[in-house]
């Protein structure tokens, strides 16, 4: 078991903390030495003011416009403090072409093409690559997603920013969304699966003995004490509360005790 530390990124919206990443962006290297290249990256995000309205590609896109050892980027929110009324942008409104967004772009009006939304906290959304999207101010998130920095700023709401219009418009894919709502017991996509666990006291698990790597267990609510037993019998206790995370390998015993929320994320 390995408590993981966070590495912060400030931006001029906020700040990201990486609080589980091999990527080279943010690489943990305690974290690495565990898991070597752990294909999801995990972060918290704080956002102040908004996020520029932006893309990511897909496996196939990423290696073609960025190269052969790129992977593409489908990702998840999870609404950790929202304030009141706070929002965000979840894809296009209706079905857009690409010269469509192109030329909203280019006559600065594709605010009139996005689909806002208002969330709150508990409130859970899945965002698969090519997914127009932006995070607004008053939010804070668990960001779960595949281990991948690419970005492409399709508008940044007049701060004097680099964006990414061609390859950005390129790999969009405006599928139908997902309806938002509070996270479920569990979730599952072709990159991850999470499991939301209340803790009332105690839950014990075993950590799959077939697991290829790393399990990551976020504490979202309360604190208390985590257990675990090793394979080779090595006990190791350690404390926890809100926000931290923690790493656990294959075939480990582990008890968290006390009250609150974890959420267990398991790579595909």
């Amino acid at each position: 078991m390995l408590k993981l530390n966070p590495i912060r990124s400030e931006k001029v919206w906020g700040y990201e903390d990486w609080i589980a990443s091999t990527h080279p962006d943010g690489l943990q290297t305690d974290f690495a030495s565990l898991v070597n290249d752990y294909p999801l990256l995990v972060k918290i995000i704080q956002a102040n003011d908004t996020l520029s309205v932006q893309v990511h590609p897909d496996d196939s896109d990423a290696k073609r416009l960025e190269g052969e050892n790129e992977r593409g980027k489908t990702e998840c929110w999870y609404v950790l403090e929202a304030e009141e009324g706070a929002s965000l942008i979840y894809g296009l409104k209706g079905n857009l072409s690409k010269e469509e967004v192109r030329a909203a772009i280019k006559e600065n009006s594709l605010e009139n093409l996005l689909n806002r939304v208002t969330v709150k906290k508990g409130d859970f959304i899945f965002i698969p690559s090519g997914t127009v999207h932006a995070i607004g101010g008053g939010l804070r998130l668990l960001e779960v997603q595949q281990s991948c920095n690419i970005t492409y700023r399709l508008y940044d709401w007049g701060r004097p920013r680099e964006v990414h219009i061609e390859k950005g418009v390129e790999v969009i894919k405006n599928e139908k969304r997902t309806e938002i709502a509070p996270l479920a017991e569990e979730f599952e996509c072709a990159y991850f699966r999470l499991q939301k666990e209340p803790l009332k006291g105690g839950y014990s698990f075993l950590v799959s003995p077939s697991s290829k790597t790393a399990e990551l267990l976020f504490i979202s609510e309360g604190n208390g004490t985590i257990r675990s037993t090793a394979k080779d019998g090595i006990k190791t206790e350690m404390p926890f509360t809100k926000e931290e995370i923690f790493a656990v390998t294959s075939g480990e015993k582990i008890t968290l005790e006390g009250h609150g929320e974890v959420i267990r994320i398991q790579a595909k």
